[in-house]
Order: C-alpha cells, then sequence, then structure tokens
C-alpha cells in the first residue's frame, strides 16, 4: 500500500516565490512526496527555473482560472502558453492540470503526465457520469472531478464514480459537506486525493490539510477492508471527535476510519438511508441531531427510551440500534469528582440539590440521569418553554431564566453553549453564585477551563470540565462499535494534547461536537 505521502498531493499556492520555494522545502520536509504549485496565485510571472530549483519530489503544474476556483488574472490565450511552456519543460513538472474543456486542445507532450480535470463551483451537474465518461476519452492519466455538493448523498454519486472508474479517477465534493468523499475516494481506489499545505490560504473550501489527513485520517492505512464510523451533525466540521476516534483505532491496531458528516436539521433519517451504501458500522451523534436519532430507530437502549435522545448509533443487521452514552458519562465525570464523606465513603448524589442549565439533548440526559440518581433537579433554560416541558417529562421543578441565581444548589450543571469558544469570556453564571464546596460542571470543553470553570475554581468549588465528560461518552462509543475496551487514559491524553496552543489543531480550529 502506499504511504499517505503519495497518496495525498499537497497544493500550495502563494503570491510570492520566495515563499513557494520555502513551503515545497518545508512539504517534502514533513513526508510529501507529490506537490501541486498553484501558478494562478503569483502575483508576477512564474520564473520556472526558479521554483522548480532543488525539486525534491514529483511536481504538478495548474494554472487555475477563477470560473474553476483560481486566481488567474491574464487571458485564456496567455493561459495555454504558460502551460505549454510547463509542459515542454526539460526536467520540468511531472505533471500537468488541464481543465476538459482545454485538454484537446493542449496534446501530451514528452514524459509530462496529464490530469484532465473538471470543476464545478456551483453543484453537482445532472450529467456528471456524462462528463466523466468524455474526460476518459481525453488522454488522461489521471481524472479530477471536483463539484460543489449540495446535500450529504452527493458525496456517494462521486465515489461511485470512483469505484467504476475505467482511468484512475479523483472525484469528490468540495465544501465542509465533502469532507467524507475527499478521505473514501482513497478506499474506492482514488490514486491520491488533495490537500493544503496551509489550509490558512484559503485555496479551495473544503480543502483539508496535509497533517490531517496523514495524522488524523490515516490515509495510508484506507482499503477496501476499511470500516467507516463517524459523526453527524450541523455544524460538524471542526469537532474534535474524528481526531479521537481515529487515534483509539490507530492505538489499537484497527483498520477503521472515522468521517465528520454534515448533516442538515430534519435530513438525519434521509442520510442514514443513502449511506447504509456504504455501509457506515456506527455514528456519534451531535447537535441537531439527537432527538431525531432516537426517533428513527426501532432498537433502543434503555437510556434512548427513558430520554428520546441518542447521541450513538450502532449498525445492527440492516438498521441500527440507538443508545446514549451522555447519559451515563454525566453521572460517572460527576461522582468521580465527589469529595468523599466525612466517614471517608464515596459520595452520592441521591438528595443533592442540583441546578441544571440548559434543556437541548445534552441537558435532556443529563436531566434523566440526574433524575433517576435521586437528585433534586431544577432545570433553567435561556427558553424557559423548553425547560419547563423537560421539567415536566422529567419529573422536576422548572425555573424561569432571570430566577437561576435564586436557586439553592449544591451542584451545578452547565449544559449551555455559553462560554463556548469563541464566545470565552461569558458564563451562564454570576461568580456571586459560585461559593466554596458548591460542584460545578461544565459540559464545555472547548475550552476545557471556560470563564465558569476558572471563576469556580478561585471561589473554592469543586470542578468538572467537560474533557471527562466528553472522554467518557466516546470511550462508551469506542466499546458499542468495536466490542473492546476503550484505553480511557490514552483518550484524555490526546484530547488534552489537541486542545493545547501547539496541538495539530489550535484552540481557535475547536468546536464542541
Amino acid at each position: 500500500m502506499a504511504s499517505a505521502s503519495e497518496r495525498v498531493c499537497v497544493v500550495i499556492g502563494r503570491t510570492r516565490h520566495k515563499m513557494i520555494q520555502a513551503e515545497i522545502q518545508e512539504a517534502a520536509r514533513r513526508g510529501a512526496r507529490l506537490l501541486e504549485l498553484r501558478l494562478d496565485f503569483l502575483a508576477k510571472a512564474p520564473d520556472f527555473k526558479r521554483l522548480l530549483a532543488g525539486k525534491p519530489c514529483p511536481m504538478v503544474c495548474t494554472v487555475r482560472r477563477p470560473r474553476d476556483g483560481g486566481r488567474w488574472p491574464g487571458t485564456e490565450e496567455e493561459r495555454h502558453m504558460l502551460l505549454r511552456q510547463a509542459i515542454a519543460l526539460t526536467n520540468g513538472f511531472d505533471w500537468v492540470d488541464l481543465e476538459t474543456d482545454v485538454a484537446d486542445t493542449i496534446p501530451r507532450f514528452g514524459s509530462t503526465k496529464r490530469i484532465v480535470s473538471y470543476h464545478n463551483l456551483r453543484e453537482v451537474p445532472a450529467d456528471l457520469e456524462e462528463i466523466h465518461e468524455r474526460m476518459c476519452g481525453q488522454d488522461p492519466d489521471v481524472v479530477k472531478l471536483a463539484v460543489r455538493g449540495e446535500q450529504p448523498a452527493d458525496n456517494l454519486r462521486l465515489l461511485d464514480l470512483v469505484k467504476k472508474a475505467p482511468k484512475p479517477t479523483v472525484a469528490f465534493c468540495t465544501g465542509d459537506m465533502g469532507m467524507p468523499s475527499r478521505v473514501l475516494c482513497l478506499k474506492y481506489g482514488a490514486p491520491f486525493t488533495y490537500a493544503a499545505f496551509n489550509k490558512e490560504r484559503g485555496i479551495a473550501p473544503g480543502l483539508p490539510s496535509f497533517d490531517e489527513l496523514k495524522h488524523v485520517y490515516r490515509v495510508d492505512h484506507l482499503d477496501a477492508d476499511t470500516e467507516v464510523y463517524g459523526v453527524v451533525g450541523d455544524p460538524v466540521a471542526h469537532s474534535l471527535s474524528p481526531l479521537l476516534h481515529n487515534a483509539v483505532f490507530r492505538s489499537q491496531r484497527l483498520n477503521a476510519v472515522y468521517l465528520p458528516f454534515r448533516v442538515p436539521r430534519g435530513e438525519l433519517e434521509p442520510f442514514l438511508k443513502d449511506f447504509d451504501a456504504l455501509p457506515v458500522r456506527g455514528y456519534s451523534v451531535t447537535i441537531p441531531h439527537k432527538e431525531a436519532a432516537a426517533a428513527a430507530t426501532k432498537v433502543r437502549d434503555p437510556s434512548v427510551s427513558l430520554t428520546q435522545a441518542a447521541n450513538t448509533l450502532v449498525r445492527a443487521g440492516a438498521g441500527f440500534t440507538a443508545y446514549n452514552t451522555d447519559y451515563h458519562a454525566a453521572v460517572e465525570s460527576l461522582l468521580a469528582s465527589l469529595p468523599p464523606t466525612e466517614d471517608g465513603a464515596p459520595s452520592t448524589l441521591h438528595s443533592k440539590a442540583v441546578l441544571l442549565l440548559g434543556a437541548g439533548g445534552a441537558a435532556r440526559a443529563v436531566a434523566y440521569a440526574l433524575q433517576r440518581e435521586g437528585t433534586l433537579l431544577s432545570i433553567a433554560s435561556r427558553t424557559y418553554d423548553r425547560a419547563q416541558k423537560l421539567a415536566e417529562e422529567v419529573g422536576c421543578r422548572s425555573v424561569e431564566w432571570h430566577a437561576r441565581h435564586n436557586v439553592l444548589a449544591e451542584a451545578v450543571v452547565n449544559c449551555t453553549p455559553v462560554g463556548m469558544h469563541p464566545n470565552v469570556d461569558e458564563s451562564p453564571l454570576h461568580p456571586s453564585f459560585l461559593k466554596p464546596g458548591l460542584v460545578v460542571f461544565d459540559v464545555i470543553y472547548t475550552p476545557e477551563t471556560t470563564l465558569l470553570i476558572k471563576e469556580a475554581k478561585a471561589r473554592g468549588c469543586h470542578v468538572v470540565t467537560g474533557v471527562d465528560m466528553f472522554v467518557r461518552q466516546a470511550a462508551a462509543q469506542f466499546r458499542l462499535f468495536t466490542g473492546q475496551e476503550p484505553p480511557l487514559e490514552f483518550m484524555r491524553t490526546v484530547l488534552r494534547r489537541a486542545l493545547s496552543p501547539v496541538s495539530l489543531k489550535g484552540p481557535e480550529e475547536m468546536k464542541k461536537s
């Protein structure tokens, strides 16, 4: 099997020759073995001799027009001339990218290989299969199709093309809707996929980085037997679940990959049916689909029947079994943090007064779990009707949001997004509410130390961060997915490293999954 470096074409686009040269060498140092130079990014006419000096690996020459997602400012005649010059170079570019509408007018020359490409920034065209068939007849070494996905199932259409292609084909959807096809095209036979050396350059919508494909999605391990798992949500592009689960798969030597699937609200059920075609073995479920996931399944764990919300779907025959690992993880996290009783015995939650902030999917699981533990529960939400509805279902008290500080509580659990990145200077509680000995549990984990947690620590509270709950619920998912025991401490280490400023994904890229 090819290494990750050989299965990824790393795209470099900078305005200055000096910066392109620097990125070429750095990409090669990191292991890249195929580079695409986007000459349309250059502010000046390309100096081929300078760009190719000390070439460390095979390179693709690309001069992309604006209508195809590029920045070429000149005429089409000038662009054709530049492409012909690149093809004719001795010891020059190894590949040239030619759009399908010009491929017939710029013939093959010498040993330079041809990528015949089609880009559509608006849609997946109805005649995509016919377009691909024509491209296969244009003397390509590789066919490339990049189209704007408008619905999750568009990924399947592109993957089907790759699977059946008579010529080596790279085909994927752009944007965050298209991440599954960017990775899975390798499972179905694509010779390589594309990644940015530097995502911040805005080279193409949804283009992942080389480091992500290499270290998170482990594309060097993808083959026809790779099992597929993922997280469904909207938004989902910045979820930490792929980083965590893929790290565990790697540590346990499992041939599996875990992907983000962006599924708009109200479309979960058709998505699940469509992606049976892969098939996907299991899903983590996040906002806004937890209640829909419960409704879409006939076989449910008791935690799902109780909460009417599911955060985990595991394939069972032709359908899925639904679970709610948030339900147990919340209680386990709280119990692990409670100080022992005066006689040294483990504390319980029975008869403890608890204030729950929020009434969404996560709050539902926490509410039912706390009520089952025998707590004296009060629920406050910024939308009082939701708090009231959940309290009636659970059988506890609801509180107006503005009156939350009047509640007498021994523990408080924040299930709202208040304090989540980027709004890190917000807290759902006034500091005066935080008394010494109060247990403060914030399920947010990006950042781990929210303003609420900072202020609670400063006032002598017992704190529980979202990292512990997130790891516990993910560990339970891994157990359900694979039947294996999860490496809990390893998972904590992976998540905390990911949240640190020096991680592969900085905190500015993270959102709660």
